[in-house]
């Protein structure tokens, strides 16, 4: 399959009835990040690489990359803006093109280095947000990443008018990785995402996590279908599933189960591209070849699955009416979408649990129901119906248990056989 982009690859293999999946990879060391994206591509199929980058560089420690890198000392990631441009683009020399688009990921609250150095690289793929990458992971105050995804979305922009054709993906399906009901999480990635069009991006994905109950998560991809559909009119977009983001399963069966899951709920609701996760995910960096494996069960899982789940556009789930409530009452707020987010989070319109940024109100709380659905206990200022039980604000050993809800889960399940089919809740 050749594509002139990476929203361009992802929608032609849609069309063709096939999933694109895509690991989690990054290696401080050019070579074995050359090795990966090659082996990546070697899966065959529709796959796509990725640069996972390091933790220095995420939070803007250039200098500390660039001292791990002259001591070899061995970095969680590919450190794109200490390296060269012209090692990068060595690394991409002859696996990325048409055929084998390449996406970097990041984690940063100001990616505008990050951006700069993967664009001389001759790449034009990447993720993030204003919230979603700011909120979960670290102090950077919300309004000063505004303004550095602004500068962000300037230079993907200017490499548009040089023939690329960018693709920003919103990671805000994400924020935290578990405990947050699902009307928030589809909220916050379509406004990360029409944020994205404003500035003048024309190639996006909008993302959802796997949780804990099939059908809610669903419900939630269906309503995220919805959504998209309705505002992000003009945009050439797609859905992202990421195999869940929580602790994962420490068993090798329990594990698989989740990834196939994953795989599964992806091929049931449409959606287009899966990142998956390894084996490896509760222990360890993962090694190419816990990569290569993860995708290569993915995608035989989705060559096996039936045909989606139609969306009804005239059916109004419980998480399409939440998620579009919070969105127009955002949009309500601010003709500039980005100001309208940050203004939300001020407010307590937007209020993620658990989260204790100072600048996310912290008010609102969530719990996991009896058979794994996700539901507000608290919703704090957010203008929301809590249809949850407020008294089941969890305590400390509450939260702890909650967090390894579907590690614990998953592997009881594996070890007693779980049905084939893979569909049933996780209960408590």
């Amino acid at each position: 399959m050749v594509a002139s982009s990476f929203g361009d690859y992802v929608r032609q293999a849609r069309a063709s009835g096939r999933l694109v999946v895509q690991p989690r990879m990054g290696f401080g060391d050019p070579e074995m990040m050359r090795a990966g994206l090659l082996a990546t591509k070697q899966v065959g199929g529709a796959t796509v690489g990725t640069l996972t980058l390091d933790s220095y560089t995420r939070v803007g420690d250039h200098d500390a990359a660039l001292r791990a890198l002259a001591d070899g000392a061995p970095l969680n990631g590919y450190p794109i803006v200490s390296h060269s441009a012209a090692t990068t683009r060595a690394v991409l020399h002859g696996i990325h093109g048409p055929d084998f688009p390449v996406q970097v990921r990041h984690g940063a609250a100001r990616p505008e280095r990050i951006i700069e150095a993967a664009i001389a690289a001759g790449l034009s793929a990447t993720e993030g947000g204003p919230a979603s990458y700011c909120l979960p992971y670290g102090r950077v105050p919300l309004r000063d990443a505004l303004v550095s995804w602004r500068r962000a979305c300037e230079l993907l922009v200017a490499a548009s008018r040089a023939g690329v054709q960018p693709h920003l993906e919103s990671f805000g399906g994400c924020m935290m990785g578990q405990l947050c009901p699902p009307g928030l999480l589809v909220a916050i990635t379509v406004l990360e995402a029409l944020f994205f069009v404003q500035e003048g991006l024309h190639s996006v994905s909008v993302s959802y996590t796997q949780q804990a109950n099939p059908a809610q998560d669903e419900e939630a991809i269906l309503a995220l279908h919805r959504i998209a559909s309705e505002l992000l009119v003009g945009a050439d977009w797609h859905i992202v599933l990421y195999t869940y983001m929580g602790a994962y399963p420490r068993t090798p069966g329990g594990a698989r189960l989740l990834g196939r899951r994953a795989a599964e709920l992806a091929m049931r609701t449409g959606v287009a591209r899966l990142l998956v996760k390894t084996q490896a995910e509760a222990f360890r960096i993962p090694t190419v070849a816990d990569n290569v494996a993860a995708l290569t069960d993915a995608a035989a899982v989705a060559r096996r699955a039936g045909p989606p789940v139609a969306v009804d556009s005239g059916r109004d789930s419980a998480v399409h009416t939440e998620a579009r409530l919070l969105i127009d009452t955002v949009l309500d707020l601010d003709a500039d979408v980005g100001r309208a987010i940050v203004t939300a989070f001020e407010r307590g319109i937007l209020d993620v649990p658990f989260c204790i940024h100072p600048d996310n109100a912290g008010l609102s709380r969530s719990y996991i129901e009896s058979d794994g659905r996700l539901a507000w206990s608290d919703g704090g200022r957010m203008p929301i119906v809590t249809r949850g039980d407020r008294s089941r604000r969890l305590s400390s050993d509450g939260l702890l248990r909650a967090l390894t809800h579907i590690q614990r889960e998953c592997d009881r399940l594996a070890a007693t056989g779980p049905p084939s089919d893979g569909a049933e809740p996780l209960p408590c």
